[in-house]
């Protein structure tokens, strides 16, 4: 069977935690942020663990992670 090719724009999204969940960067984070509260937006900096839900999509894209 060939090798499969890893799915490069889900590799610069997303990575695999030591204990195998698959963690994401948080939405609204990019522009418009003068109108957002600074709460808001700390809060945004965080990291997210991806929904058990999208795991096993996002999994197939990352072959080899």
């Amino acid at each position: 069977m060939p090798k499969l090719k890893t799915h490069r724009g889900a590799a610069k999204r997303f990575k695999i935690t030591g204990t195998g969940k698959v963690k994401r960067r948080k939405a609204n984070k990019s522009h418009l942020l003068t109108g957002k509260p600074a709460k808001r937006t700390r809060r945004l900096r965080e990291s997210a663990i991806v929904d058990k839900t999208q795991e096993k999509a996002i999994r197939r894209l990352l072959p080899y992670k």
